[in-house]
């Protein structure tokens, strides 16, 4: 029994290559960013990295949609991850995780669990403890992005069980809240097929989050949207409307777009914006105080790809005007992709991590270091 336990704890702990391999420098010198800014691997061999929350003692946790949580940790705070923790496996889609008062919660298709003092026992985690499990079990946008709100409850969405459709029970398409402990659960907006992605507005308070944009309307048609709520009982619009102003030949039916919510920004189509972060830091330059990076995972069936790069959506006194690459190059000339941008997070330092399910590992962007 103890060669057992002492087994799965090698397991468990695993070093990460502290460099970068060749595979990952060749992708690292196509990227491009403004002048001043730096990128490099912060961890990686974790595959499958999907959304991440900040633990205590420079522990990042990220989920996926293999099974999987990792926990990454940069104990010396040089910007580079020196260990790889194992926290559970054989789920169902965990992609979301968030963490608070030294309790990782994660997000499956069907339930939330919840590992309490997790930072102290990464090496033999303890047993999963259920939070919420009254989801639908559609793994079809099922997997979920999990955040703490200002207000401490946790915030998560329910994707449409479709690409186009009208569901029956409200939570599908659906903005929620919950208290930490699962109670208390209400629908705050619906009208919204795929949300994997939000955050708060620093002036305002407001909740920004994007959506994904139906598919087969064409290579350009619709946009994906970033909404902004602010008000139990909103509805944005699908499926009978699409950014705003496009009518769906399938469901319109007597549905007028104008009785919808209008997207506060509207990104090009198929871009499949996820992750996002407004940047509250002290590294960047001013210029990119309290503005919004969004990472956009890329296209999976427009005749030309696009998306698969990180852009800043320009905000002025709480409103988006603009938006401007920010890292590019996983997506080359003739159309090869390198890596897929997928989650953002901000770290004490002001620097920023970037996941890539794809090449499965996250980068480290700084400013001048």
């Amino acid at each position: 029994m103890r060669i057992i336990k002492s087994l799965l704890m090698l397991f468990a702990a695993t070093p990460l290559c502290l460099a970068a391999t060749p595979e990952q420098d060749a992708v690292l010198k196509q990227l491009r960013l403004p002048p001043g800014f730096n990128i490099r691997i912060f961890a990686d061999d974790v595959p499958n990295a999907r959304q991440m929350a900040l633990g205590d003692n420079g522990v990042v946790y990220v989920g996926s949609r293999q099974g999987s949580v990792y926990a990454v940790q940069d104990k010396d705070g040089d910007g580079v991850a020196e260990q790889k923790y194992l926290i559970i496996q054989q789920l169902n889609l965990p992609n979301g995780v968030a963490y608070k008062d030294g309790t990782l919660y994660v997000a499956e298709i069907h339930r939330i669990i919840r590992f309490d003092e997790v930072g102290q026992r990464l090496a033999s985690p303890p047993k999963a403890v259920t939070v919420f499990d009254q989801f639908p079990s559609d793994r079809h946008h099922g997997w979920k992005y999990l955040r703490f709100g200002p207000d401490g409850k946790l915030y998560t969405a329910v994707g449409a069980p479709c690409n186009v459709c009208d569901p029956d029970k409200p939570i599908y398409g659906s903005l929620i809240r919950m208290d930490p402990d699962g109670s208390d659960m209400e629908i705050l907006a619906r009208g919204i097929r795929n949300t994997v992605g939000f955050d708060w507005e620093t002036r305002s308070g407001h909740l920004f989050f994007n959506d994904n944009g139906r598919d087969y309307l064409g290579d350009d048609l619709p946009p994906d949207e970033l909404n902004e709520w602010n008000q139990k009982g909103e509805h944005f619009g699908f499926p009978y409307c699409h950014a705003g102003t496009l009518a769906d030949p399938e469901y319109i039916g007597d549905k007028q777009c104008y009785k919808f919510k209008a997207p506060a920004w509207k990104y090009k189509a198929h871009i499949a914006p996820l992750g996002m972060r407004f940047y509250t830091g002290k590294q960047f330059p001013d210029t990119y105080f309290r503005q919004l990076f969004v990472a956009q995972h890329g296209s999976w069936n427009r005749t030309v790809p696009q998306g698969y790069q990180v852009n800043v959506v320009k905000f002025r006194e709480g409103q988006a005007y603009n938006e401007l690459p920010f890292i590019s190059g996983w997506l080359t000339a003739d159309g090869q992709v390198l890596g897929r941008p997928n989650d953002i997070l901000q770290m004490p330092d002001g620097s920023l991590l970037i996941s890539d399910d794809s090449l499965g590992v996250i980068y480290r962007v700084s400013y001048g270091r």
